[in-house]
């Protein structure tokens, strides 16, 4: 969830993409040349050395770009330099607002170079076992839950300054989600989020489909960071929260994430069940390093993918 999450590798590999991204030229020769090398690199400063941007790029697709321009972590300046064609790719995040908005073409990880950041609710066990109806009612959402539904979602608040529970309602009805069965006294739920807009949004959506079904939901939104929310969760203070799958079980509980959303799900949830809590099917939506290109861009070098990059240039 937003935090750049990348780590150092050795000197020489830092040499080496170091030399590729920031000389202006490529390593690629003429005859070999690819998309890639024809084009610029923009991101933070730090890009150059790191395993989820310029060298996992190098290592895991083999690319390596005409130039890098250093940038800030996936904020405005960044959307600024691809959409007036400064960087021809951008670091962003994959649910930021601003590629809906921009029309902007997110090019797929397909060869999965990023960790998986997918979105999860995490519950209480004890709602889970007095209550096994709330497991269908937040799996449904995840289950419809697709990386453009939360890009549009976060536009709507960001960019449209729709109120989240608005923009929530309109999408739980749109996904047939609303209305639920209806009915009361199923019991009280507390509903938080992290202190950000898109939690915010997705706490919304949780908190109105368990009151569609009978529930009676609190919410405690832009709570606070995960260390604020654990112990609430595991005091029992607090009932569901909305998780990102690989920077939960980094940052909560210290593991070691993945590459596979499944294994990353199964991992955080055995180490969360320790603490009474269960992690429910996790979206194909995500919040982690994704690139960007122009639309433009993208319909002149017939690009879709990461993978497409490595092509041979025109």
């Amino acid at each position: 969830m937003r935090p750049f999450r990348m780590v150092a590798l050795g000197a020489s590999m830092l040499a080496l993409i170091v030399s590729a991204c920031t000389t202006g030229g490529s390593s690629t020769s003429p005859s070999s040349a690819t998309i890639a090398s024809t084009l610029s690199l923009g991101g933070p400063p730090e890009c150059p050395e790191r395993e989820f941007c310029a060298i996992g790029l190098e290592s895991v697709y083999g690319l390596t770009f005409k130039e890098f321009k250093p940038l800030d972590a996936g904020g405005p300046v960044t959307v600024a330099a691809v959409e007036s064609g400064q960087a021809d790719v951008g670091l962003l995040f994959t649910s930021d607002p601003a590629i809906a908005a921009k029309g902007f073409v997110l090019l797929a990880d397909d060869k999965q170079l990023q960790k998986s950041d997918n979105i999860a609710p995490v519950v209480r066990q004890a709602i889970l076992d007095a209550h096994p109806e709330v497991t269908a009612i937040l799996d449904g959402i995840s289950a419809k839950l697709s990386q453009d539904e939360l890009i549009d979602l976060n536009k709507q608040v960001a960019v449209d300054k729709r109120d989240p529970s608005d923009a929530a309602k309109d999408w739980l009805s749109k996904q047939g989600i609303l209305p639920g069965s209806g009915g009361s006294g199923k019991g009280k739920v507390v509903v938080a989020s992290f202190n950000f807009p898109e939690s915010t949004t997705l706490a919304e959506l949780y908190a109105q489909a368990l009151e569609a079904n009978g529930f009676e939901v609190e919410r405690k939104l832009n709570l606070g960071n995960r260390e604020v929310i654990y112990p609430a969760l595991k005091a029992g203070q607090l009932d569901v929260i909305p998780e990102y799958l690989a920077s939960a079980l980094s940052v909560a509980y210290e593991g070691s994430a993945s590459t596979d959303p499944a294994a990353t799900a199964a991992s955080l949830a055995e180490a969360a069940k320790a603490d009474g809590l269960a992690v429910l099917a996790y979206a194909a939506a995500t919040d982690q390093n994704g690139f960007v290109v122009t639309k433009a861009t993208a319909d002149k070098y017939g690009l879709t993918t990461l993978s497409d990059l490595a092509k041979p240039a025109p």
